[in-house]
């Protein structure tokens, strides 16, 4: 009998330990799969929810990429992070990519994916100001952000479009980092701030301003944020870029597909600081000005009106043609 009892138990050790081997052989190893990218974005914002989005669904690792997600606070400094070697992929204003190809540089920057379609800055005001315009900005002081950088851009696209003199009827204080406008606003500096969220949000409910425009509303369809990386790498990645674009669609299908409160939920992780109640707030007025395009490309028409915003604010004396900035595989 106790021969029976030892003859049983080994053949039960074995048949467990086949089903291990059998389990851990079909097992997915999702680590081994997954090829790195380094993404560097301009800022963290709500602003980019789709892309949060398909970091948090797990769309990029379905298509066997691992995004390795760092700040770099200013499309400047996004650029020159893709050109030094230290990402992969930018993300940031389209903007960059001129500025780098007009620099002369032979393995330069192009667009591969657009993201927003939008500026996502807001003018926040001391006052509540009913009804408010641009001429509101007249004689006042504004904390635009860096020189060069769409927002700014945008801000005197807008008020020339408006009949304002952007350099003689309004003071644009572009001394101010981007990540310290709300802070130097607070502080006392200026009438009006141009914030992205969740800054602007913050701002209203700690009693400091008041949201009186939509920047984006103002300045029209452009490829506002958009993924770029070298020629070179494109060229190498042909099926990593494929595979990166449809995991950013999945991101921009499910805000377009889910309510305001559902895609607070999806990224709520990107942003630990912000209560779920603010969050969804946010999308709800991301989506008020119909900041997200339903989809990764974006038309010549649209680019050309980037070039008319900077040629406007004196960044660029003439368009750079667009079929050498955008890749299309």
């Amino acid at each position: 009998m106790k021969k029976t009892i030892i003859y049983i138990g080994v053949i039960l050790v074995i048949f467990l330990g086949a089903c291990a081997v059998l389990f851990n052989f079909n097992k997915k190893d999702d680590s081994k799969d997954l090829e790195t990218v380094r993404l560097a974005e301009v800022a963290h914002s709500i602003f980019y929810a789709p892309m949060y989005v398909a970091i948090e669904e797990g769309y990029f690792e379905d298509v066997g990429i691992d995004i390795e997600l760092s700040l770099a606070n200013g499309a400047d400094k996004v650029s020159a992070a893709v050109l030094a070697g230290d990402a992969d992929v930018g993300f940031a204003g389209s903007e960059a990519t001129i500025y780098v190809y007009n620099g002369g540089e032979k393995d330069y920057l192009k667009t591969f994916a657009r993201l927003t379609q939008k500026d996502g800055s807001f003018i926040v005001a001391r006052e509540d100001i009913k009804d408010f315009t641009l001429d509101d900005l007249v004689g006042k002081t504004i904390i635009g952000g860096r020189a060069g950088g769409m927002p700014e851009m945008t801000l005197e696209w807008a008020l020339t479009d408006a009949g304002i003199d952007p350099k003689n009827d309004v003071n644009i204080d572009t001394s101010v980092a981007f990540s310290a406008m709300s802070s130097a606003f607070i502080g006392g500096t200026g009438d009006f701030v141009a914030l992205f969220e969740p800054n602007a949000l913050q701002l209203e409910q700690e009693g400091y301003g008041y949201v009186v425009a939509s920047l984006g509303e103002l300045g029209g369809v452009v490829p506002y944020t958009a993924f770029f990386a070298r020629d070179s790498y494109l060229n190498e990645n042909e099926e990593l870029i494929e595979n990166f674009v449809k995991a950013i669609q999945k991101g921009i299908d499910f805000v377009h597909n889910s309510s305001d409160k559902e895609v607070a939920e999806a990224i709520i992780d990107q942003f630990p600081d912000t209560s779920l109640d603010d969050l969804t707030k946010i999308v709800e007025r991301y989506r008020s000005i119909d900041a997200w395009p339903d989809n990764t490309e974006f038309s010549e028409e649209e680019f050309d009106h980037l070039q008319d915003i900077m040629i406007n604010a004196k960044e660029l004396d003439s368009k750079v043609p667009f079929s050498d900035l955008i890749y299309e595989k």
